[in-house]
């Protein structure tokens, strides 16, 4: 089976490449990808939507089940440290839930969808109605909440329009000749009926008029269908839904192995895509560099002109930097801030102050206000090691954490853990821990086979060569 896919962002050029080598059909591409990849301008319906996340360290895909998994597969068998985070319930999906008692107060109730729990805000609610049940579908735009928005007004998306529940029509943003919107517009007027009305999708500019009243048509019947059967069956219950949202991560060496990819359609500097995540000076000089690199300027000049231009926007000894701590599931820790001791190529070390009471994980050793921790790691390096220390400098413990290979950004540091943690206790015996943390997140989907064998063989390396080279206080 072919699947279209339609693909935006700073990783389009890589991973439309991946797309068409694997036999996907790519629609809607921008005037970019058409002229890199000799595209046609075609604007049928994507069975799979891929998009920047905000922070750019990986993408939304919005789908199929079955594109999905297709998706899936074909990064595994590309990206080395590849993180995926899959939705269980549709993203549209419409559902007869049941309103569960409100502990909390606040503008938002929760309802039981019987796959996941979702919250309605309060003034949704029909206080009309003599049982404990709702109909909601989950709104596509809050996709990436573990506890997803509902809503009370269902949209039914077709290939070439959106039933909504409004008596309005309008359309696409992206359709912009004028006279094109406003036969739309007009044709919506005269299908539009009580209760609800029409979004038309870019899809729509180029279909006949018989082609889009079908649709609608199809459309109104496959809300009475859901509408009905919302009578008959008992809550909670899935009504409909067939599109489901994953987010994915490219930590360090899925960044470089997209930029091989991308080196082979177009002017790519090293670490492009790492570049691309830095913020808006670094990508807008990384732009303007592969720019002079498609005139022919040589690359060796142009790249150290790059690096004059961004390296002053970068930390330095002395800088104070936050910790981005990734878990598999998506949950970001921010560990405080850092200050750098020492940083060259080879080596990164930084020094971090406690405020507060608690216990070093995976220790067991109790943490007391201006204990300091010691750092030390290596940029694209798979693990850190830490040593903790007491306001008196009396050695605590030493912790080395498990992670894709860790990145160095201009305010900031970030890795994906990969759960395992290797801890040296004072008393100078040693344990591995949460080894069954990392299962679990293979058994989750979150990390890859692939990527938790990596994982284990550092592990056993570490677990061979590392020695502590701190002396027990007496």
């Amino acid at each position: 089976m072919t699947f279209k896919a339609r693909v935006r962002g700073i990783y389009s050029t890589a991973v439309t490449k991946l797309l068409l080598d694997s036999g996907f059909e790519v629609v809607q591409p921008s005037q970019t990808m058409r002229d890199r990849f000799k595209l046609d301008e075609t604007m049928k319906s994507p069975d799979i939507d891929i998009y920047d996340r905000r922070n750019r360290q990986g993408v939304h895909v919005v789908g199929t089940a079955e594109s999905l998994a297709a998706l899936k597969t074909l990064l595994l068998e590309h990206l080395t440290d590849v993180i995926f985070r899959k939705q269980s319930f549709p993203i549209d999906g419409i559902y007869k839930g049941v309103i569960k008692e409100d502990q909390n107060g606040g503008c938002f109730i929760s309802v039981d969808l019987g796959s996941t729990v979702g919250k309605l805000p309060k003034n949704e609610i029909d206080k009309s109605k003599p049982d404990n049940s709702v109909v909601v579908q989950i709104e596509r735009r809050r996709t990436s909440d573990n506890k997803p928005m509902l809503s009370t007004k269902i949209n039914i998306p077709g290939e070439y329009a959106v039933l909504i529940s409004e008596e309005k029509v309008k359309a696409s943003l992206k359709i912009h000749d004028l006279r094109r919107r406003m036969r739309l517009i007009e044709l919506g007027r005269k299908l539009v009926s009580s209760g609800w009305g029409i979004i038309w999708r870019t899809t729509a500019v180029d279909q006949s008029e018989k082609v889009l009243e079908r649709e609608v048509h199809h459309l109104v019947a496959k809300r009475e269908t859901i509408l009905e059967k919302a009578e008959e069956k008992r809550a909670p219950a899935t009504l409909w839904g067939d599109h489901y949202y994953m987010n994915v991560e490219f930590p360090a060496l899925s960044k470089a192995n997209l930029d091989i990819v991308r080196a082979e359609i177009t002017s790519t500097l090293e670490c492009h895509h790492y570049y691309k995540t830095c913020g808006k000076a670094a990508s807008a000089a990384l732009e303007m560099a592969e720019k002079m690199l498609e005139d022919k300027t040589a690359y060796e000049e142009i790249n150290q002109l790059f690096h004059a231009t961004i390296d002053p926007n970068f930390p330095i000894e002395g800088s104070i930097i936050s910790i981005e701590h990734v878990k598999p599931d998506g949950q970001v820790l921010h560990l405080g801030k850092a200050r750098i001791e020492k940083l060259s190529k080879d080596e990164l070390r930084y020094s971090r102050v406690f405020r507060n009471k608690g216990i070093y994980d995976g220790l067991g050793t109790p943490k007391e206000p201006d204990d300091y921790a010691i750092t030390e790691a290596k940029i694209g390096g798979w693990y850190y090691v830490t040593r903790y220390f007491s306001k008196g400098s009396a050695y605590k413990g030493t912790l080395i954490n498990l992670h894709t290979p860790l990145e160095l950004y201009p305010r900031w540091i970030r890795y994906v853990d990969l759960e395992v943690d290797l801890c040296y206790l004072p008393d100078g015996t040693h344990k591995v821990v949460d080894e069954e943390e990392l299962e679990k997140a293979v058994d989750k989907g979150f990390v890859s086979a692939k990527l938790a064998a990596i994982t284990k063989e550092k592990l056993s390396e570490i677990s061979r060569n590392f020695q502590d080279n701190f002396v027990l206080e007496d």
